[in-house]
């Protein structure tokens, strides 16, 4: 007999399955919201005249939060999904949901 514990999938169980496909989609949106993130961080407005450089932080901050709320809608909404990805996949565009908006609030 084997000490480890057997668990044999119930019937139309394929959260496993449904897990790996989810994940690629969720990587990639989580992917380009660090990507923004990372723009809006990095662009540095020379002065205070400087209104290209402010436009585009606020659009990669906004950029950021609707990519992030579309992965966060992506994991929430559907049932299964939900039950098959847990609550940490909901971490990743939360913290760079906030790191947007700080951004955008604080300006240059």
């Amino acid at each position: 007999m084997s000490d480890q514990l057997e668990t044999t999938p119930m019937p139309g169980d394929d959260s496993g399955c449904l897990r790996r496909v989810m994940a690629v989609p969720l990587t990639i949106l989580y992917a380009i919201a660090a990507f923004c993130c990372y723009t809006a961080l990095i662009t540095r407005p020379s002065g205070n005249w400087d209104q290209d450089a402010y436009g585009a932080i606020a659009l990669m901050c906004f950029l950021a939060i609707a990519v992030s709320a579309l992965g966060v809608l992506v994991t929430v909404v559907p049932p299964t999904v939900r039950r098959a990805m847990g609550p940490w996949w909901l971490t990743p565009p939360l913290i760079l949901s906030t790191i947007a908006v700080a951004r955008w609030v604080l300006g240059g």
